[in-house]
């Protein structure tokens, strides 16, 4: 989801987008667009391909098309807003079917927005900002993937298909501020804070290599959760074994 170099990554957070289209030159041009305005962008070629990454990564928009092969568009929202952790995802359509009942149909099958072919990149990076500016945080899935590891985090539980990881105070803790803001940097400071319990900015860093040993595939190079150099620590939710 980002780059790595020996675990720290850059210090500002990036919104995660998925883009969602069938033609190829357009889902490259607006990936690198969006990249370049400081957006995390992942792409998918139709709703199946959208529907397994949905499923692995956690997104905080989807720009998507209307007219693809399979499933479209108005059927794929439709079916997200029909599913518990996708009730709230933010989802603009971008599409040459510009009629007003096409519009209707758009925003009634749940979407937050409706963009017509042909855009100003302008504008749709501003919808975008928009967007994301006005959905609650409090609106996240309560649960999210750790690599093989699904944590609730009402329940501050993480658990695979046959067991439940077993965690300190201190470890749960810890984790359960941080997955309260995924993809958020949060300050040893915070994190002591928070805890409310006997821990210091030293400790801090030794409960997060306990807690890494415990669910990072290699703790030395973690993946999940990373350090931000000089400002803290940062969980980055993901199922595990998934190509983007």
């Amino acid at each position: 989801m980002a780059a790595f170099i020996e675990g720290s990554i850059m210090s500002s957070w990036q919104p995660h987008i998925l883009v969602v289209d069938d033609d190829k030159r357009l889902r490259d041009l607006l990936r690198q667009y969006l990249m370049d305005q400081g957006y995390l962008v992942s792409t998918a070629v139709n709703s199946a391909d959208a529907l397994q990454k949905l499923q692995a990564v956690l997104f905080d928009l989807v720009v998507l098309d209307v007219m693809m092969p399979g499933e479209d568009g108005f059927a794929l929202t439709r079916r997200l807003r029909q599913e518990r952790a996708f009730k709230n995802l933010p989802i603009l359509f971008l599409t040459a079917r510009g009629e007003s009942a096409d519009r209707i149909t758009g925003l009634e099958a749940g979407s937050d927005d409706y963009l017509i072919k042909p855009f100003e990149p302008r504008e749709l990076q501003l919808r975008i900002a928009a967007i994301l500016r006005r959905v609650p945080k409090d609106e996240q899935s309560p649960e999210v993937w750790i690599g093989r590891w699904l944590y609730d985090r009402v329940r501050g539980e993480l658990r695979d298909a046959t067991d439940i990881l077993r965690l300190t105070d201190v470890e749960a803790s810890l984790l359960k501020i941080l997955a309260e803001a995924p993809g958020e940097t949060i300050s040893r400071e915070e994190l002591v804070k928070r805890s409310n319990l006997p821990v210091n900015d030293r400790t801090v860093d030794v409960q997060v290599t306990r807690l890494r040993r415990k669910i990072e595939p290699d703790p030395k190079q973690p993946r999940y959760l990373v350090t931000v150099r000089g400002e803290g620590y940062r969980l980055l939710p993901e199922r595990e074994k998934v190509a983007l």
